[in-house]
């Protein structure tokens, strides 16, 4: 049976009291069990009305006063709920507890998103990438720097953060961070992964990111043109190490994989697809989304490069990849030497199979979105530019027709 309760606010006269301003108190009754709460607050007794438990008059002070009051009263009706929901049981002093906070456990946002941390930790490489964790790591070194500039602490209580706190959290990674946009939108969502698991616990009553608009922008991916692309592929380099990095490189370039993805390909990732040519069968780290890209002749050629090398087949490994630090350190040294101007990284070979590969060769999206392991096209179009020598093909294509039924219209109008 769900117990009621009765309140009333009521002023109480202090030992030795001679005149003016009374404290307030809360009297809180349960089954005729009293608590009582002083609310901090003072006011005189002529200005007070016992029976209503509230503040005499009509001006701006008395309305501030009584409607304190009432969002005291509020909150007291909530502290009630919650002890319902909870299935506690419901005394004066157990309401009374739970509408000041005494006796309750005060949670911190440190310890629980450690634990978060910790528990990803456990989960890689099932569940997540070693670069995820490191991204929710820097997301929590954010998170103890900032605490320590903007208030000299080195955790907080869950109830004190608020819409203003994640606010000022974005402003600390832009400004003392020194973060562009879309970094500092991805910590802010990193933080509000904990806050999300916190609210989802009933640690926290209010969702702080309610209202707060962070947006990411949408940035020009670089990739490589027909003609960079080539100057890179017919190269041959000095060094085996050189060499090596190239081959790596121009084998994303035409099969659209990331390089976590190339790093754990082994010759068991090779099969035959539906229709009787090689395919690569692989599930994205990133994502855990299955990939299935036909080999094109380059990254056949590459494959067969290596099946026989030492080093591969003694690691089970298709390609001889070096770690993503030095792939990218070669990579720099290969532009230099091909006059490429662009900053070559290794991700720049993801890009341009979608863009310079596929669908400049009018490979449909939906295709090169499946390639690519994507969830929806929306992601493949932030990769997808097209080529100005594409878009220049297709209004010809355009400019043709259009010609003709012109040379059409002037033949009927002269004849």
């Amino acid at each position: 049976m769900v117990k009621t309760f009765h309140h009333i606010f009521f002023l109480k006269k202090p030992t030795n009291y001679q005149t003016g301003p009374m404290p307030v108190y809360l009297r809180i009754t349960v089954e005729g069990k009293r608590a009582e709460i002083s609310i901090n607050r003072t006011v005189d007794p002529d200005k007070w009305i016992p029976g209503a438990g509230k503040s005499k008059g009509t001006g701006d002070e008395a309305k501030k006063f009584n409607a304190h009051l009432d969002a005291l009263q509020s909150k007291l009706y909530e502290a009630h709920q919650a002890l319902i929901r909870e299935n506690k049981p419901i005394t004066a002093e157990t309401l009374k507890n739970r509408f000041t906070g005494a006796g309750e456990r005060q949670r911190t946002i440190i310890p629980i998103f450690q634990k978060h941390n910790d528990e990803m930790q456990a989960l890689i490489p099932q569940e997540y990438a070693e670069g995820t964790l490191e991204r929710f790591r820097i997301t929590l070194s954010h998170l103890k720097a900032f605490l320590q500039w903007k208030f000299n602490i080195t955790d907080i209580e869950l109830r004190q953060i608020n819409h203003e706190f994640v606010a000022d959290f974005d402003f600390y990674i832009r400004s003392v961070r020194k973060c562009a946009n879309n970094t500092a939108v991805k910590y802010s969502k990193y933080f509000q992964k904990i806050i999300r698991i916190c609210l989802a616990n009933g640690w926290m009553e209010k969702d702080p990111f309610i209202n707060f608009k962070i947006k990411l922008k949408v940035v020009d991916r670089a990739f490589l043109s027909e003609e960079e692309l080539a100057a890179i592929q017919s190269k041959e380099f000095e060094t085996v190490r050189l060499n090596q990095v190239r081959d790596v490189f121009l084998f994303s370039c035409f099969t659209g994989l990331a390089y976590a993805d190339v790093l754990k390909l082994s010759p068991g990732h090779v099969s035959t697809g539906i229709d009787g040519e090689k395919w690569l069968f692989i599930s994205r780290t990133k994502t855990d989304t299955p990939s299935r890209v036909p080999l094109l002749p380059i990254p056949l050629e590459i494959i067969g490069k290596y099946s026989s090398d030492p080093i591969c087949m003694n690691k089970n490994k298709l390609l001889p990849v070096s770690s993503n630090q030095k792939m990218n350190a070669y990579l720099k040294e290969i532009a230099a030497i091909c006059n490429i101007t662009k900053e070559l990284t290794f991700h720049i070979a993801r890009h341009t199979f979608a863009t310079t590969v596929t669908l400049n060769n009018n490979v449909p999206i939906e295709s090169v979105s499946k390639m690519l392991g994507h969830k929806t096209i929306k992601t493949t179009q932030h990769y997808a530019k097209l080529l100005d020598k594409k878009v220049s093909s297709d209004m010809n294509i355009l400019r043709d027709k259009f010609k003709k039924e012109s040379n059409d219209f002037s033949l009927k109008a002269t004849s």
